[in-house]
């Protein structure tokens, strides 16, 4: 899907259901009906609507600190350009890395990583970021401290994989 000509129309109301849904997913449509002055039936067709047409997903989000992750990092990696698309793959294969992007810049690839310490980045570096054939050099941005982080992200859709290619847990797309 190209995504410069998909975009979806939505109003102020949309707007205010994505705001009050990031905050919590599992708020019930009775209440934002009441707040926002309109039908639970309106809320719920707006909601299904904005989900079917990739607006948005309501999803759990994790706190890696909880789980068990105290470090977390940005890596910038350069890759010889002919292995790209392999280097994603087997990249995005790794439990470390939960967001892998190809970019424009210094680097060819952003990915980001959660790790429980310093050793267990140590191993992932060494053990198996630096052994994928094609990896030419990385740079690694440890994050100190979030000082913020918007509820905005880039869905499935916008993915810039080639067809034979998903990310870890994704569902290829099905052609409608």
């Amino acid at each position: 899907m190209d995504q410069q000509n998909s975009k979806t129309a939505i109003d102020e109301i949309d707007r205010k259901i994505i705001e009050a849904l990031q905050i919590d997913g599992r708020r019930p449509f009775t209440k934002l009906a009441a707040e926002l002055g309109i039908s639970e039936a309106s809320v719920r067709q707006r909601v299904a609507s904005l989900i079917n047409n990739r607006v948005m997903q309501i999803v759990a989000i994790t706190n890696p600190v909880k789980l068990g992750y105290a470090m977390a990092g940005m890596i910038g990696i350069r890759v010889s350009g002919a292995r790209l698309f392999e280097v994603v793959e087997k990249i995005c294969a790794f439990d470390e890395v939960i967001y892998l992007i190809i970019c424009a810049g210094s680097f060819d690839l952003l990915a980001e990583v959660v790790c429980e310490n310093n050793d267990h980045l140590l191993h992932f570096l060494t053990e198996k970021l630096y052994k994928v054939e094609g990896v030419k050099q990385t740079e690694t941005f440890l994050y100190l401290r979030v000082l913020k982080q918007n509820n905005w992200a880039f869905l499935d859709e916008a993915s810039l994989l080639p067809p034979s290619i998903h990310m870890p847990g994704e569902r290829p797309h099905r052609k409608s």
